[in-house]
């Protein structure tokens, strides 16, 4: 029985007519100019409101070659729902206003059979916008290929549980045909009044977040770098620069010293132990970092984007 998961956020985070969503990826991949590369295995790409980060994401999805892949792996972070697990999707499709994208029934079959991951209902799916934002870019870079996705919701996971996942997905990163889209903004900063939870579902179920506000306080700011956009870059691209060494432990250690709001930190985090111990060699290189706004004052926010690749490295 097909099971659809609507483009739910369709016509608010992101345009729903046809023409103009394939008019914007392609004006942005353009505007990228990466060459596609077959060593290319993974990417990590922000999932904001594409008039926010539809331009930075362009620099991760551009470098897709698709012509030997045939299945991408989705790792979202969970902002509404409260699991300290993974979770698979129950949907059989995924809707885009300019393709669908069939999900792997195959593979979702063998990651339950190990009895370590929960599903997620088609409510909890559709709202959720980490993955679904993804989708466009896949949808227009794999356009004329057959491919399927495995969308996996990543929970509020302990370290343990971070590699314990890192180690049963390692295996599908050594197969070319396989492709990872790890899905993350970075520092969440100021005091503003926001309606996701992400940070709080890493404590408390999302009843009980629900009946309270919810804000971003965070506002790290080191004055030795100037203005506070420039304290923000700098502390993202210590965390940057700490995800292409390919140590999930220094990447740990650096989230407990500075507390960023890096939304995708279990997603990455798993990411992080997969490429430490598959056979392939994978190097990660970020290639593109923007701000949503420049904060000068400790009333203004900002959210940050970045984005990168997962390369097989020759050296």
């Amino acid at each position: 029985m097909e099971v659809i998961r609507r483009a739910s956020h369709a016509g608010s985070w992101y345009t729903d007519n046809p023409r103009k969503l394939e008019e914007e990826l392609d004006g942005w991949l353009n505007a990228a100019g990466l060459p596609k590369s077959s060593d290319v295995r993974g990417v990590i790409a922000p999932h904001a409101g594409y008039s926010y980060s539809g331009r930075a994401a362009a620099y991760a999805f551009g470098n897709i070659d698709p012509t030997n892949i045939s299945r991408v792996f989705l790792l979202g972070p969970s902002h509404h729902y409260y699991t300290p697990k993974c979770a698979l999707s129950t949907a059989t499709v995924y809707k885009t206003p300019i393709g669908d994208l069939p999900i792997d029934q195959e593979v979702i079959e063998e990651l339950k059979a190990t009895g370590k991951f929960e599903l997620m209902d088609l409510r909890v799916d559709e709202a959720e916008h980490s993955m679904e934002m993804h989708l466009p870019y896949l949808a227009k870079v794999f356009k004329g290929h057959q491919v399927k996705v495995v969308p996996i919701l990543v929970g509020a996971l302990n370290a343990e549980s971070e590699a314990k996942y890192g180690k049963l997905l390692e295996k599908y990163i050594d197969d070319p045909k396989n492709f990872f889209s790890v899905s993350s903004d970075f520092c969440h900063w100021g005091t503003r009044y926001i309606s996701s939870t992400s940070y709080l579902v890493d404590y408390f179920p999302f009843s009980i977040i629900s009946s309270f506000k919810v804000w971003f306080n965070y506002t790290h700011y080191d004055n030795k770098h100037g203005a506070i956009y420039k304290s923000i870059e700098a502390l993202d691209k210590m965390g940057m620069d700490i995800i292409e060494t390919g140590d999930p432990d220094s990447f740990k250690k650096y989230l407990l010293e500075f507390e960023n709001t890096i939304c995708g930190r279990h997603p990455i985090g798993v990411f992080l132990h997969m490429t430490k111990i598959c056979s392939t060699k994978i190097k990660i290189q970020f290639l593109r970092y923007e701000q949503s706004s420049r904060c000068k004052t400790m009333r203004e926010s900002s959210v940050s984007y970045a984005s990168a690749v997962a390369k097989v490295d020759g050296e």
